[in-house]
């Protein structure tokens, strides 16, 4: 394992997708009975095609928690928001949803990843912190093996 390393060494692309994996795998993460069923936003006309979507927008908000605390869910309908198309009007930002991030933190609170933070909004908890930096431990170990030619 390599020491030292923490989730703002390595690539956030492949940390979301292994830490994804990892919360699917372990099975503690409860994930709402609508999520087959729900957009992430007003802007969106389809539901996510990926159907582990809930993970993965749960380790992208505990990877943003970690490198940024005090984060709310009005952060993350920000952070999660995309372009929202108006016809032959200029496109303008639109915010993800707000109940997509709600229950993402509360699930991740329930994991014990997230604690609420005494100012406001969320931060990592301890456990928290050293699940997600054994996960990016494993991530620069497996990107680090060079691939045979």
């Amino acid at each position: 394992m390599v020491k030292g390393v923490t989730v703002k060494d390595v690539n956030s692309q492949a940390f979301v997708k292994a830490y994804a994996a990892h919360l699917k795998k372990t099975g503690k993460l409860e994930v709402p009975a609508w999520t087959e069923y729900a957009k992430t936003g007003a802007y969106k006309e389809l539901s996510p095609l990926d159907p582990d979507w809930f993970y993965t927008r749960c380790a992208a908000i505990a990877r943003h928690i970690y490198l940024r605390g005090g984060v709310g869910v009005g952060a993350l309908t920000r952070l999660h928001g995309g372009r929202r198309r108006n016809g032959t009007r200029k496109s303008k930002h639109a915010n993800g949803s707000g109940n997509v991030a709600r229950k993402a933190l509360q699930a991740l609170e329930k994991l014990n990843i997230l604690e609420k933070d005494e100012r406001s909004g969320r931060k990592i908890s301890s456990t928290g912190q050293r699940d997600l930096d054994r996960i990016s431990a494993q991530v620069a170990k497996d990107s680090s093996i060079p691939e045979s030619e």
